[in-house]
């Protein structure tokens, strides 16, 4: 009886010792050995990822499983994960995503190496996530095919409503694109000023939006595909975003970037940690490196800003923050929205 109780003491102080670390790290799921390995999500484009992981796997030793899908796709994945996922870390996610199913409780907080650095308008107040940088949205535009067409150059989404372009337009759609999102979000923003103080539904970007379907070509589900079918001549004009557009011109394809005159619709892209992370310590180590100044350095050979300040611009060709004409994008308000500005899209538009 007494070696009996003296197993049974083992065995009970194991346990609290056990229920004490898993309440200590509060990582549901987490082993006491990770091994190296990392399983991330991202919306981040591939050729651009792929230079950002390897550089992360020769900083931190990780080997990083990472599996790119488009913005609207990815918050599907997550949902269809919850009661067991499957990533480590949401990487390059958009802001008004990640504000969303952070209120749906799928993020653990955590403070990042140089978290402190980044402004707070970069971050959750709560460390859910943290922003790395800022894209542009943009009009991509086939100079041969403007000529061969004879249309004149738009330098606004309002030209874009002019019958001359019928056909000729692709745009992303904002259910599966985080740039459709962005550029439909910021038409609503920038074209009624009292969007605060009406539904959705009633709000005069329609009015709009109705005007530009009329002579819209395609809704497809990538934000970079309408600039890269623009510059294959498939289309005239693809509404895609900056440093895609960039890119093209920089491998001799024919066109040239429009920055709209109303202004231009940006997001932010951000990581978080998930609850319930399978490898929650290699998550926060890669985390720390997606914040360091290598990885701030990275990101703005592709983007037009980044959220670390002291890192400078690397890119000639993009247009500098201070010169652009910014819409003030109000997350909160789009992200609290997000489902009714889609709702609202595509019972009128989806085709």
């Amino acid at each position: 009886m007494k070696k009996l109780a003296v197993v049974l003491a083992a065995i009970l102080v194991l346990a609290a010792a056990v229920l004490f670390a898993e309440g200590d790290s509060g990582d549901e799921g987490a082993v006491a050995d990770e091994g190296n390995e990392l399983t991330l999500y991202t919306s981040l484009e591939t050729d651009e990822t792929d230079e950002y992981i390897k550089a992360a796997e020769a900083a931190t030793g990780l080997k990083i499983n990472w599996i790119r899908f488009s913005t609207g796709v990815l918050g599907a994945k997550l949902l269809a994960e919850k009661q067991n996922p499957q990533a480590d870390v949401i990487y390059g996610w958009a802001v008004t995503y990640l504000m969303d199913f952070t209120q749906r409780g799928f993020f653990k907080p955590y403070v990042p190496a140089d978290g402190d650095k980044i402004p707070a308008k970069f971050k959750d107040p709560d460390d859910h996530w943290y922003a790395i940088d800022l894209y542009l949205a943009a009009f991509c535009v086939n100079t041969e095919k403007l000529k061969e067409y004879n249309l004149p150059m738009p330098a606004s989404w309002k030209d874009l409503t002019n019958p001359v372009y019928t056909g000729h337009l692709i745009m992303p759609n904002p259910a599966s694109s985080g740039t459709g999102f962005l550029q439909v979000a910021g038409i609503l923003q920038s074209m009624d000023p009292d969007y605060k103080n009406k539904t959705v539904a009633e709000n005069e970007g329609w009015k709009f939006l109705e005007k530009l379907d009329a002579t819209m070509g395609q809704y497809i589900k990538s934000g970079s595909r309408p600039a890269k079918y623009a510059a294959a001549g498939e289309y005239v004009i693809g509404a895609s975003f900056a440093f895609v557009i960039a890119n093209l011109k920089k491998e001799g394809k024919p066109v040239v970037m429009v920055l709209p005159a109303e202004g231009s619709a940006y997001e932010l892209e951000a990581n978080a940690l998930m609850k319930g992370a399978k490898h929650p310590n290699n998550g926060r180590k890669f985390l720390d490196w997606a914040l360091s100044d290598e990885a701030m350095r990275l990101y703005a050979q592709w983007k037009v800003g980044v959220t670390k300040p002291g890192i400078p611009p690397a890119r000639s060709d993009l247009p500098r923050l201070e010169d652009i004409k910014l819409i003030p994008m109000d997350f909160d308000w789009q992200s609290a929205n997000r489902g009714d500005i889609l709702i609202t899209w595509q019972d009128k538009f989806l085709r």
